[in-house]
């Protein structure tokens, strides 16, 4: 796993957990013999640690993913991709959330 081709565009300050914006984008190019087959985006402390996997081919024009995610509590959210010649990349960023999503009641 290498640092670097990978950027990951989260608020680093989070009023609400229940809708965050992310962007995931690689900086590859992607032609038939060298593109962006996959990314992965994983947190630290949600329920459901996988936040989602997002596979593409040479045809996608651009390895970009936006969406939105909930989460939990204030944590690491890191994104890998993976390369056609099956080299890994990642980078993380650390969140800072003011009022939770994702939790349970106590009753």
């Amino acid at each position: 796993m290498r640092t670097g081709k990978v950027k990951l565009d989260v608020p680093p300050l989070v009023e609400n957990g229940n809708t965050v914006p992310m962007t995931v984008s690689v900086q590859n190019p992607m032609t038939a013999n060298d593109y962006v087959k996959s990314i992965h985006v994983f947190n630290e402390k949600n329920p459901q640690p996988n936040v989602g996997n997002f596979y593409l081919g040479p045809h996608a024009g651009r390895a970009q993913i936006s969406t939105r995610i909930r989460l939990a509590d204030s944590q690491k959210i890191v994104a890998i991709a993976r390369l056609s010649d099956d080299s890994f990349w990642s980078t993380s960023i650390d969140v800072v959330v003011t009022l939770a999503a994702c939790t349970e009641e106590v009753i």
